[in-house]
């Protein structure tokens, strides 16, 4: 009784893991709500660009957006 009731448990446990990833992803009819200016990480390519070229200048180098203060050591 015991080990049926455990297999059961363990049988409706596994239908429930199985059935949660049934809806990953996104549908070709939701593509363009996320494909939308406001939607993207860099919704404002101007800031972007500056701030590229203020950290470029800064660390004479690219992709520094990550860290505070300037080449000088400063923070």
């Amino acid at each position: 009784m015991r080990n049926k009731l455990r297999a059961i448990l363990l049988l409706a446990a596994g239908a429930a893991l199985m059935g949660g990833c049934s809806s990953l992803g996104v549908k070709p009819w939701q593509r363009d709500v996320l494909a939308r200016q406001d939607m993207q990480l860099n919704s404002e390519p101007l800031d972007q660009a500056i701030d590229d070229h203020m950290y470029f200048s800064k660390e004479a180098s690219s992709g520094g957006r990550g860290f505070a203060g300037g080449g000088c050591g400063c923070n």
